[in-house]
């Protein structure tokens, strides 16, 4: 893969660069390959503004069937369901994306269910989080996070694509795109990251919205639900690319950029 570095751990140890497998076939994908989160780049340079894209949509197909990310020039939310990808654009159009279009963040797996938590109702985000957190086997491994239903809020937001020389992020979501859903069919789709990868991807959980009807979605900012199943798949395998070129080589990633994270996060 031409402009990326890949950084391999978890149960990819013992692998050498290169033997991550990529094909076509998701049935042919080897069990450590479907067990393992692939991440472009890091959150950490993206807040610094590196929003090039430096891995293509039909690269990602390869190492996932589900995932979420951002679009070159920070251009909106990506969700990833069932092999296909989506783009929330800020004016709240979803396109679903060409394999030429580009990702400059994001996380990828093939999602298969390895637990189910059932929760009657939530509030809000937190309370949310909370519940789910409880019932993870462990606080110390990678899960991505599906939950199809009916939601009775849904609070998302879409950032318009950046031109250079490129804010950081936090300047950039000033400008973002909020929409509100109520009483919508759809899916949740995300990771919840533990700790250990603070700096590399988001502590805690990074979900995106993307509605039945293909009619919207987002980065969740907040929501509600009653009466849903969280199904989970744990990913204790972890592979990383790294960009060589762009802005990314030049950005300083000494620093602890905790609290702008909690800022754009929570959308404010």
């Amino acid at each position: 893969m031409a402009g990326v570095i890949l950084f391999l751990v978890g149960m990819a140890t013992g692998m050498v660069l290169g033997g991550f497998q990529k094909v076509q076939d998701p049935d042919r994908v080897n069990h450590e390959d479907r067990e393992s989160l692939y991440q472009v780049s890091t959150i950490d340079s993206l807040m610094q503004g590196a929003y090039e894209g430096t891995i293509s949509i039909g690269e990602l197909k390869q190492f996932g069937d589900f995932g979420i990310s951002t679009l070159d020039n920070l251009d909106g939310e990506m969700v990833a369901l069932d092999g296909n990808y989506y783009q929330v654009k800020a004016d709240g159009r979803i396109v679903l994306l060409k394999d030429d279009a580009t990702v400059p963040f994001g996380s990828v797996t093939y999602f298969d269910t390895d637990k189910e938590i059932l929760l009657s109702r939530t509030e809000n985000l937190s309370e949310f989080s909370a519940l789910v957190e409880s019932g993870l086997p462990s606080r110390n491994l990678f899960y991505a996070m599906k939950i199809h239903g009916l939601f009775p809020y849904v609070k998302t937001r879409s950032i318009p694509a950046q031109e250079k020389p490129y804010p950081r992020l936090i300047d950039a979501s000033a400008n973002q795109s909020v929409f509100e859903f109520r009483n919508t069919t759809g899916t949740l789709a995300g990771f919840w990251t533990p700790d250990l990868a603070r700096g590399l991807n988001i502590p805690g959980f990074h979900l995106h919205y993307l509605t039945d009807d293909r009619t919207g979605g987002g980065h969740v900012l907040e929501l509600s639900l009653e009466n849903v199943s969280v199904e989970l798949d744990e990913t204790p395998g972890f592979v990383m690319a790294l960009p060589t070129s762009g802005s990314f080589t030049d950005v300083n990633l000494s620093g602890d950029l905790g609290s702008e994270l909690a800022i754009v996060e929570q959308g404010q």
